[in-house]
């Protein structure tokens, strides 16, 4: 059976699940009404840009846990304050600076990019606001206040080395957009892969860094990979650039070049790119078809929510995010304020999740598993179906 004719009967076979999903901590101490006080909460996303279809994935999977939780989080009404991150901390940093100084929000989620987080994070250590983040995060000196549910954006290269050492039979060209999320993304494999006995392809063992956001045409690029001498390729995009770089990629002198990276078909980029995109494999923390009661839950709620979608590891990281909210707050006492809501997210232990258990390390990212997979058709459609386990990665 395809992956999507199961998830739609995953779906079928859950029907009842929005309607009866309300399991929000409504036993939450009561304000002097006798009602839980309304929490705001503010989500930065990339609404526009080149990563839209990242920050909307995101705000879809805030959403669904919204709505099967009756729009509460540890039993208060939730105030969803919304900013919209564009293309980079130019456009996060103003929106962050809004949600904290007009909007009064007790915790920040979301925030796609990298360089958005290293931006953001002392304005909300400032105000002493918790970031409870839902994409991958760079390393930050003071992350006390810094949570992800995501990734650190350095683990799907750092996951996937290995693989890619023992499968290619000579040097591996790197390449990555060049801004704070790139130069993780990318390096995680980098350093990783040369620390374990790799070799790259490229001149002097430097990644080559495309221009960002404005880099649209990558054939020149691919003619450097072909001069190299490269086996395979590595890299990481998503959104638009990663649509341009997969349909660029097979129609270059490189396209028999086994394509490895991190979420270059991930989403609704997939259906963007079209054949171009069979056989790449990608390294992911979550798929659609892993099997465990969490995930059959969360796909079926997902199903029904948006059945023209395939839920995305972006997706369910931000879901993941509202469950750290909805436990930290529960937990939080009566009158839930920013410091004590993040005290209990130190406490958190365990974590219940799509993926699978589990939870933050030292470094405040999700100690998890991660997973290869490859583009098939499966049924009448493309999709991201599951090879193997790969590396367990966090501290």
């Amino acid at each position: 059976m395809s992956l999507q004719r199961r998830l739609v009967s995953i779906a079928l076979a859950t029907g009842l699940v929005l309607a009866g999903a309300g399991c929000a901590k409504d036993d939450a101490k009561s304000d002097s009404a006798g009602a839980a006080s309304t929490l705001k909460i503010g989500f930065l996303g990339s609404l526009s840009g080149t990563y839209q279809a990242v920050g909307t994935d995101l705000k879809k999977g805030l959403d669904l846990y919204l709505k099967l939780h009756d729009n509460k989080l540890g039993g208060h009404p939730i105030d969803l304050k919304v900013g919209d991150e564009g293309d980079g901390a130019q456009t996060a940093v103003p929106a962050a600076t809004k949600l904290i100084k007009d909007e009064g929000v007790v915790a920040v989620t979301g925030i796609v990019g990298g360089g958005s987080v290293a931006a953001v994070a002392p304005l909300l250590s400032e105000a002493k606001i918790p970031l409870i983040g839902s994409n991958g995060r760079p390393e930050l000196k003071d992350f006390s206040g810094v949570w992800t549910t995501s990734f650190m954006s350095s683990d799907p290269g750092q996951g996937i080395a290995q693989y890619i050492k023992d499968k290619v039979d000579g040097p591996v060209f790197a390449i990555g957009p060049d801004y704070q999320g790139g130069y993780d993304e990318v390096g995680g494999f980098t350093n990783e892969f040369t620390k374990i006995g790799g070799t790259l392809a490229n001149p002097n063992g430097k990644t080559l860094w495309t221009p960002f956001p404005q880099t649209a045409n990558f054939l020149p690029y691919f003619s450097q990979i072909k001069s190299s001498g490269a086996k395979a390729v590595y890299t990481f995009y998503a959104g638009k650039a990663a649509i341009d770089f997969v349909k660029q990629y097979k129609q270059s002198d490189v396209k028999d070049l086994p394509l490895y990276g991190a979420f270059i078909t991930e989403g609704s980029v997939l259906q963007a790119e079209g054949d171009a995109a069979k056989d790449v494999f990608t390294v992911c923390n979550y798929s659609p078809d892993l099997d465990n009661e969490e995930n059959r839950k969360f796909v079926a709620a997902w199903r029904q929510a948006y059945p023209d979608a395939t839920p995305t590891t972006y997706a369910m990281a931000s879901y993941d995010a509202a469950a750290v909210l909805d436990r930290a707050i529960g937990a939080a006492g009566a009158n839930p304020t920013a410091q004590s809501i993040n005290e209990q997210i130190a406490k958190l232990g365990q974590i219940s999740s799509p993926r699978g258990q589990w939870q933050f390390g030292k470094n405040h990212a999700p100690i998890q598993k991660w997973y290869l997979r490859q583009v098939r058709s499966d049924g009448r459609a493309l999709a991201n179906v599951l090879v193997q386990d790969l590396a367990t990665v966090g501290a």
